[in-house]
């Protein structure tokens, strides 16, 4: 189910950020960025609606998708 991000306080929304681009498997390229340079670039893909976050009840898990 699509979760609107607006509906999270600032320090949930940050966690979940913090969690997604800390997964093994995160890659940015050859470039090296910071966890905040991360949180701050997927926040601003949120904002732009170029990103969505999901819940999924059954693993009880939420996950950012690239929206094409």
């Amino acid at each position: 189910m699509e979760i609107p991000y607006t509906e999270l306080s600032e320090e949930v929304l940050i966690g979940v950020i913090e969690e997604f681009v800390s997964r093994e498997g995160t890659e940015y390229g050859q470039q090296e960025y910071s966890l905040e340079d991360k949180v701050k670039r997927v926040t601003r893909q949120l904002e732009a609606g170029k990103v969505k976050l999901f819940f999924d009840e059954e693993s009880q898990t939420c996950n950012l998708v690239r929206i094409t």
